[in-house]
């Protein structure tokens, strides 16, 4: 009998280390990779690989998903019918199909998945990174950084940004996230380095 007692118990626990980490709270980036330190090492990797600032990357994120895993947008209906989403934007990144398929092409690795948080912040990595390149953005400019993440490149350098203000608030919204999280950075990151430590 107390065997038969103890496998709900087991159960549980076996399923809930299979549930996918989401942060209880997203203004601190300290507490964030405190409750996943594998998130830490991934956006240190990140930011190894593609130079932009881990402040940037994880605002950018949290703008898009609040570090939700499967999102997607929401599907409009007519007369209760589903109809298709506007956008095939979908995981931690809202990475768009073309844009994640270019990342694949661009880093030869086809294993690479949306709801995956490493490969996510690798992608925002490297969205950046081809916006430096491309157009000139700083890598610490967050502002205009997430313009050309939101419009693409090509809307970007057309300034299609300029006819949405809404969505320059947003921007200057991801510039104060990003700011705040470097701060808080600059004071967690060597205990979370030695939490981390024989990663690199």
């Amino acid at each position: 009998m107390a065997v038969v007692r103890l496998i709900p118990a087991i159960l549980a626990l076996a399923l809930s280390g299979c549930a996918t980490y989401q942060p209880s709270q997203v203004t601190d980036v300290c507490k964030i990779f405190r409750g996943e330190i594998d998130w830490y090492k991934e956006a240190k990797a990140a930011n190894k690989r593609w130079g932009t600032p881990i402040g940037l990357m994880m605002a950018i994120i949290k703008q898009e998903s609040t570090f939700r895993a499967d999102v997607r947008p929401d599907r409009p209906t007519f007369l209760f019918i589903p109809l298709p989403r506007r956008s095939s934007a979908y995981g931690y990144a809202q990475a768009q199909n073309p844009a994640w398929s270019d990342y694949q092409k661009a880093t030869g690795n086809w294993s690479h998945d949306r709801d995956d948080f490493g490969d996510a912040i690798n992608f925002v990595g490297w969205y950046t990174d081809m916006t430096h390149r491309r157009l000139g953005v700083s890598k610490w400019d967050p502002y205009k950084q997430y313009l050309a993440y939101h419009e693409g490149w090509g809307g970007y350098a057309r300034g299609s940004f300029n006819k949405k203000p809404k969505l320059l608030r947003v921007a200057s919204k991801v510039q104060r996230q990003t700011e705040t999280y470097n701060a808080q950075l600059k004071k967690c990151s060597p205990s979370l380095d030695k939490s981390a430590k024989g990663w690199f």
